[in-house]
């Protein structure tokens, strides 16, 4: 019964934060006749005035994100041409990242290593699980090792979860927010609205990172066997 129940607590913790994002989103994606441009256009106007002279914006159907390489802040449509607080809001939050590459940041560097290196470790994953049942016949202590290094790269992934939290609460609550506050784009209750939106958005990162943490410890456990 602890165990159900255990089961049960897990997937509210892990399934939760995403429901409640959507509908947080969801809430402040009306269109806002009162605002003078869309989120596009704030990425832009913040991008001048902060004179982050290389960055672009650009459109995508791959998730709202600022790509380093590119030094380019891309948006989805009802984001890029919305007219909508979560729009704005999230507009100045990939700004945010795109100040922090600027300035050279300690953790967001660290976060853009770490991904590249986990995308490397993710192609390697599957190879050694592979591998694993097909060598234990061969050699018991070969294949232990293959494990041992798909669960190496699954750490990887889960280390890039765990310094992208800090990250993304920087760019949100030390970047976006002071940005949109100086600026006076917003009143006050959008204000308070907009902290809801990147804290909703921060809860996305805990739960990837729980997940992350969960699958590791499930290998760990199979190894220790």
């Amino acid at each position: 019964m602890l165990m159900i129940a255990g089961v049960v607590i897990l997937l509210l913790v892990l399934v939760l934060p995403g429901l409640w994002v959507r509908h947080v989103l969801t809430r402040h994606s009306s269109v806002r006749d009162d605002f003078p441009g869309t989120g596009g256009d704030m990425a832009r106007h913040l991008i001048h005035k902060l004179e982050l002279e290389q960055v672009v914006v650009e459109a995508t159907e791959q998730g709202d994100h600022y790509d380093p390489q590119q030094h380019a802040v891309r948006l989805t449509a009802d984001k890029l041409d919305g007219k909508s607080l979560t729009a704005v809001v999230v507009a100045a939050h990939e700004v945010g990242h795109a100040l922090q590459h600027q300035r050279g940041e300690r953790m967001f560097s660290w976060r853009q290593g770490l991904a590249v290196l986990a995308s490397w470790m993710q192609r390697l994953a599957p190879v050694a699980l592979l591998l694993s049942p097909l060598l234990l016949a061969i050699q018991p202590g070969l294949s232990r090792w293959t494990l041992l290094i798909a669960v190496l790269a699954m750490s990887i992934n889960t280390l890039v979860h765990l310094v992208t939290l800090p990250v993304e609460l920087d760019a949100s609550f030390n970047k976006a927010l002071p940005l949109l506050q100086q600026g006076q784009y917003l009143d006050d209750a959008d204000m308070l609205h907009a902290r809801t939106i990147l804290r909703a958005a921060a809860l996305t990162y805990v739960a990837g990172s729980l997940m992350s943490l969960l699958n590791i410890w499930r290998w760990l456990r199979y190894l220790r066997r």
